[in-house]
């Protein structure tokens, strides 16, 4: 479990094709504190650490993983949002944030508004994953508040620190991200389609 509070970025050194698998070297401030196992989020994708090399360390997609994120658009040099899973006994900043993709984002519009911006991102409606407004959404691993909620797109207001500290500043008009919906909320939609 994660709370989509980014602790760094690491940057993508190596991407291996393995058949079906990617195994992905990162360099990071954290990798020393790091241990075989551990689950890190990337982008939002949690994944599993293989190996850790001085201040690298590699984790392994399945194929699985590459088709239900933006893994599959990764180059060597990108810089990826970083969070370890969250400790019991922790405080939860973010929200509950499972690191499971529920499907891919597209950014539409980037606006910015005297020192904060708002992001636009459009989803595919037909897998039916809602957002509200001022719920919660994951984008890239970040844990946001929901703004003009609609059937297939919705924003999210981020801040200058956020915006600093997160790979949000690197996004273009259509840079694909990770979108992971509210846990809570995708649980209720599920209730109330079965009755």
């Amino acid at each position: 479990m994660f709370t989509g509070i980014i602790e760094t970025l690491g940057e993508i050194k190596a991407l291996q094709k393995d058949g079906g698998n990617c195994h992905i070297t990162i360099a990071s401030s954290v990798t020393e504190e790091l241990k075989i196992d551990q689950s890190v989020a990337h982008n939002g994708v949690c994944l599993t650490v293989v190996a850790i090399n001085n201040n690298e360390y590699t984790v392994t997609a399945i194929q699985e993983t590459i088709d239900k994120t933006n893994l599959s658009d990764w180059k060597v040099g990108d810089l990826v949002n970083l969070e370890r899973a969250m400790k019991l006994g922790d405080r939860l900043d973010g929200h509950i944030v499972q690191g499971h993709v529920d499907q891919i984002g597209v950014c539409k519009a980037i606006q910015g508004t005297n020192g904060s911006w708002y992001f636009t991102f459009e989803y595919d409606a037909a897998l039916n994953n809602l957002t509200i407004e001022k719920g919660s959404i994951t984008v890239n691993g970040v844990s946001l508040t929901v703004v003009n909620s609609l059937k297939n797109e919705f924003s999210v207001a981020i801040i200058p620190y956020t915006y600093e500290h997160t790979n949000f500043k690197n996004f273009k008009i259509g840079a694909k991200v990770n979108l992971e919906f509210d846990v809570i909320g995708k649980y209720v939609s599920k209730l109330y389609s079965n009755k």
